[in-house]
């Protein structure tokens, strides 16, 4: 059996590593022929802390899905303008989700891609603990096959 790659997704978050990200997986949709789909999760706002009134937490979330969007919007434009200038084609996505690492698996998934592939900080086990991986926890949680770029 044959694996034919013809959609890629590739969480994307604006961070250091996104160029990385984005000019990889421009390389590999060429080399395949294949579609990349540029994901941007972003998390929902946080619960307050404290009793709060309805208004001022309406407000705050409110505001914080204006920062997330306001966030993606540009990410995911110039992820789309470096793809289709090397001829590949393209799809952005942006969600606001309760968990990024679940939210990539299922965009995977919904998507129909055949491929995610990501970056990774290559943190030490201590820096993990501390920090987390959403690498690491995509590679658990998916069926699909994952391309880790360090």
């Amino acid at each position: 059996m044959s694996l034919r790659i013809q959609r890629i997704l590739v969480p994307v978050d604006g961070e250091e590593l996104t160029g990385r990200a984005i000019s990889a997986s421009i390389d590999l949709a060429l080399q395949l022929g294949a579609t990349l789909v540029g994901y941007v999760a972003e998390p929902l706002a946080p619960l307050p802390t404290m009793a709060l009134p309805k208004a001022r937490v309406d407000h705050d979330i409110a505001v914080h899905d204006e920062q997330a969007a306001a966030h993606a919007q540009p990410v995911l434009a110039g992820f789309a303008e470096q793809a289709r200038a090397a001829g590949v084609p393209f799809e952005g996505v942006f969600e606001q989700v309760p968990s990024v690492d679940k939210a990539i698996v299922a965009a995977a998934e919904a998507q129909r891609c055949d491929l995610i592939v990501m970056v990774t900080h290559g943190r030490s086990p201590l820096g993990e603990l501390l920090l987390g991986s959403h690498t690491k926890a995509v590679l658990s949680q998916s069926t699909r096959p994952l391309l880790v770029l360090h």
